[in-house]
């Protein structure tokens, strides 16, 4: 399979040849990994459940992961949801690439849709399948929303939507989730969205795409699923803990398919991620960190905060010189948004992982406003 580069490799390769200003400390605003520490409730748990690792864990997860994957989505969003509509998952990396394999592989000349620019993994999935892929082309003219195409979706057999998004950050409202849940009931195309970002709102609650099948009258959640993951919400990425939910006859062969995976997460992550899943206020606290740093965006950047994430999209005049520049004079990593887009889209664009503590943020920020002024 030919598949592309990972964005963090280009970056290493672009930068690879550069000599970066020692009088600056070296700092990186790349990744979307939280740099705040895991909760000590989290991490005694797992201290505490060590011992579990005698024990094989089971590929559909123990009940005490999946009671508080269900709590979760009962309080966040008012969902009630059956055993069978849910299945606790090794993070949702995994299943972004697995999952299309299983539901497309009887399927010939199979059809995917995505946001461009995307998280990589569905690319991937698409080379894996075979698939057609159409773009969901996020462009500032639009607001960088996910483009309904109807005439091009009809032909679609999977269709990945991404909000709130990255690296956009721009976040769909009610409506917009129940446009598509409409779409894949006429089209009869399964529909998921990738939801990790969701708890990371600024003010008002996001809604899930499940909620939307819901006021679509889609109790059932025919054809409609949701990716969610621990490590954004509770600055636990090493957890490896998320989960799929939605419509039970999906999951229920998925689920089977599964057993031949072997990714099942091992007992003293599942206990950890159980009691994390089950608590709401150290989420709120990460989110205030978060707002934070938007605030300080907005003070030396000028930046609108967005309605979610921890992502800015930068609007650069150059996102290749840019980046390059920025390192080289102020030691300071970005992505350039073409790494993470494809027939163009990102041109123009870095994207920032504002993923630091307050005082780390504000001298990125600053060394950002030294390299626009120049």
């Amino acid at each position: 399979m030919n598949f592309e580069t990972y964005p963090f490799e280009k970056l290493n390769t672009l930068l690879e040849n550069i000599s970066p200003n020692c009088d600056y400390s070296s700092l990186s605003l790349t990744i979307g990994e939280p740099q705040f520490e895991t909760p000590s409730f989290i991490l005694d748990k797992l201290k505490d459940s060590a011992s579990l690792l005698n024990k094989y864990p089971k590929t559909a997860g123990e009940p005490i992961l999946r009671e508080a994957m269900l709590q979760y989505l009962s309080t966040r969003f008012d969902l009630t949801l059956t055993n069978e509509q849910i299945i606790p998952t090794f993070g949702t990396r995994e299943v972004l690439f697995n999952f299309p394999q299983f539901l497309l592989h009887d399927i010939k000349n199979s059809v995917m849709a995505y946001p461009n620019p995307f998280y990589q993994i569905y690319e991937g999935a698409a080379k894996a399948t075979h698939s057609k892929v159409i773009y969901l082309n996020l462009e500032a003219k639009n607001n960088f929303e996910h483009v309904i195409d109807e005439k091009a979706l009809s032909a679609c057999h999977f269709v990945i939507i991404n909000t709130p998004n990255n690296p956009t950050s721009t976040t769909m409202l009610m409506s917009e989730l129940r446009k598509w849940v409409r779409l894949a009931q006429k089209h009869n195309f399964v529909l998921l969205n990738d939801e990790c970002y969701i708890d990371l709102y600024l003010d008002e609650p996001t809604p899930s795409l499940l909620n939307a099948s819901i006021e679509e009258g889609n109790t059932d959640f025919k054809n409609i699923l949701v990716i969610n993951s621990i490590s954004k919400r509770s600055s636990a990425p090493g957890l490896r803990s998320g989960f799929i939910a939605g419509d039970a006859n999906i999951l229920k062969a998925y689920m089977t398919y599964r057993t031949y995976v072997g990714c099942a997460s091992p007992l003293p992550l599942q206990e950890a991620a159980a009691v994390a899943w089950a608590d709401q206020k150290h989420v709120d606290r990460f989110r205030a960190k978060y707002k934070r740093n938007f605030e300080l965006a907005k003070e030396i950047l000028n930046i609108t905060p967005p309605q979610a994430t921890f992502y800015i999209w930068l609007e650069v005049e150059d996102e290749i010189e840019f980046t390059l520049n920025l390192y080289k004079n102020y030691n300071l990593k970005v992505i350039p948004g073409s790494f993470l887009g494809r027939e163009g889209q990102g041109q123009g664009f870095v994207r920032l992982a504002l993923v630091y503590e307050e005082n780390k943020t504000r001298e990125c920020l600053e060394r950002i406003k030294k390299m626009l002024k120049s």
